[in-house]
């Protein structure tokens, strides 16, 4: 077994934290490991003037992490699940997700604003949350916004919005859940698939007994099921595609959206069953809801 092992991370102040979990979790199980963190900023770091799908989707927050990876400049890379693509290479598997933190969206208001922001602009740049933002709130304004955690906080105060939409899992895992103004149920609106939970990833063919035991048995069921139902609907950043899916004992309940390009229709469903089946039945339920949106 290696005595260093180096983590690839995005260089934001939320990816190094996640991280920093990921290295916890390994040094105290087996404290003859030194662990180092390689940050790196990735494309979809760097280029935030323009939307994820006009500039190549969710794969630009992975693609130099995966190259760090092909290389052995890391062995291994920690990712937001909901920020990597549907398609995962064969030789860079996915080993192991995290518990899973708060899988809510929230609202972020400007410092003084109230709860009452009727016709006021609120930022996101999610198809997802647009669609969902839309019904919550008709009379306001959405226009977008990119950048990360703090970068969005600043753009909140400067740009004229009187109000953000983020994942409260990221906020509390850096220590901010108290400038959430709001939180989201989970029917009101659905998270992105794998909201809350960190991917682990690695090379293909390696040593990772290092990782035994890491892995939550309800986050890989949950976030496999959610994945499988966005994949069949080819899903990722451009597309306004939600899921969701909770394990409890030998059952798992899954809730999806899907938004159809060509009717401009979208529909929530959900479905039941056995957890062993997550995979089939978020299938099931994105070729239900898919039918149902585009059947005349």
């Amino acid at each position: 077994m290696k005595t260093v092992i180096r983590i690839g991370s995005r260089e934001s102040r939320l990816a190094v934290t996640q991280t920093e979990l990921i290295k916890g979790q390994i040094e105290a199980h087996f404290p003859h490991i030194r662990v180092e963190i390689v940050t790196m900023k990735t494309t979809g770091d760097r280029i935030l003037d323009r939307s994820l799908e006009q500039i190549g989707g969710k794969g630009l927050f992975v693609k130099e992490l995966d190259q760090a990876l092909r290389k052995g400049r890391v062995d291994l890379s920690v990712h937001s699940l909901k920020d990597m693509p549907m398609d995962i290479p064969e030789d860079l598997p996915i080993l192991a997700y995290s518990k899973r933190e708060d899988p809510r969206d929230v609202l972020i208001f400007r410092q003084g604003q109230t709860e009452s922001i009727s016709g006021g602009m609120i930022g996101t740049s999610s198809k997802r949350r647009r669609l969902q933002l839309e019904r919550l709130y008709p009379d306001c304004h959405l226009q977008g916004i990119r950048g990360n955690v703090q970068t969005r906080l600043r753009k909140l105060e400067e740009e004229g919005f009187c109000a953000t939409v983020l994942a409260a899992a990221g906020l509390k895992r850096l220590g901010m859940d108290s400038c959430i103004g709001r939180y989201f149920s989970c029917e009101e609106m659905i998270p992105a698939a794998g909201q809350g939970i960190l991917a682990v990833q690695g090379r293909k063919d390696q040593d990772y007994s290092y990782l035994k035991g890491y892995c939550d048995r309800n986050a890989w069921m949950a976030g496999s099921a959610e994945r499988a139902y966005v994949k069949y609907l080819d899903g990722g950043c451009s597309s306004p595609v939600a899921a969701f899916a909770e394990v409890s004992g030998d059952e798992i309940f899954i809730r999806g959206l899907y938004y159809s390009e060509a009717t401009g229709k979208w529909l929530t469903g959900q479905i039941k069953g056995s957890a062993g089946e997550g995979t089939e039945l978020g299938i099931a339920l994105a070729k239900q809801l898919k039918f149902d949106c585009e059947s005349k």
